[in-house]
């Protein structure tokens, strides 16, 4: 029985979010640049993306460029932004055959304006697609995110739309850029790194973390596939008691 197979699709979490890592480390083992790692993780993005959406996930976000990585060296920002305008214009036809639609979450301003033109041109043109979103957290970073959040929360506040006192987590989960998707249930880091790196902290509060060593343009349809299955073999409690989780189970 292979991987896939073993799949329970009744038990899949309605939204994976990916911390894509390992491009350069990747490229250094090929004794190439950086933006050579890059390129080969779009092949990994593409099987990803279709895997996921033959399963029937709802929901797959990206961790494509943080807020931080504009500090890089600017030979390799520019590179990975005209990376990321080839790619746009190369995939459309693969997301409306695959009925998947795109969407972009972060700082989208700071994108240089024909990368911002064509991911709104292309989000236009998969608007309509149903199967899956599939989003890129592009110039993103939890901090910054939650932020604006605030400051969104603060002018509406001050202008008598919200008094202090009916400020509650709703309020502050509709502000959020992710306020149109439900929480990541599962969360995937490639490349052996154990850390979360500022990205979506408040939404992850309760998803099943999974770390692999597989460097990201070395991840296949298998990977996805064991990380679910891994999620499939947890217990989620939210807090409870195994027993009370045991206990609503046999009601059901």
């Amino acid at each position: 029985m292979s991987l896939k197979e073993k799949i329970d699709l009744n038990r899949l979490p309605s939204h994976i979010a990916i911390i894509m890592d390992g491009n350069g480390r990747w490229a250094k083992q090929h004794g190439q640049l950086r933006v050579f790692g890059h390129r080969n993780g779009i092949t990994a993005v593409r099987e990803a993306a279709e895997a996921a959406a033959e399963l029937g996930v709802k929901y797959l976000t990206l961790y494509a460029f943080s807020t931080e990585n504009w500090n890089r060296p600017r030979v390799e920002v520019n590179a990975l932004m005209q990376l990321l305008l080839q790619t746009i214009n190369q995939e459309v036809t693969t997301l409306n055959k695959n009925n998947i639609r795109l969407h972009a979450i972060g700082d989208l301003d700071s994108l240089p304006p024909r990368n911002r033109k064509h991911l709104h041109k292309v989000m236009e043109e998969t608007a309509n697609n149903s199967r899956m979103t599939l989003t890129l957290a592009l110039s993103y970073s939890s901090r910054w995110e939650i932020v604006e959040a605030a400051r969104k929360l603060a002018d509406q506040i001050q202008s008598g739309q919200c008094k202090p006192e009916e400020v509650n987590q709703q309020c502050i989960e509709k502000l959020l850029s992710t306020h149109d998707m439900p929480d990541p249930e599962l969360l995937i880091r490639t490349s052996g790194e154990m850390r979360i790196s500022n990205f979506m902290l408040w939404q992850i509060a309760y998803a099943e973390l999974y770390f692999t060593p597989t460097l990201w343009p070395d991840f296949r349809r298998d990977d996805l596939y064991k990380a679910i299955l891994d999620f499939q073999c947890r217990e989620r409690r939210f807090g409870k008691t195994s027993e009370q989780i045991q206990n609503v189970k046999k009601q059901e």
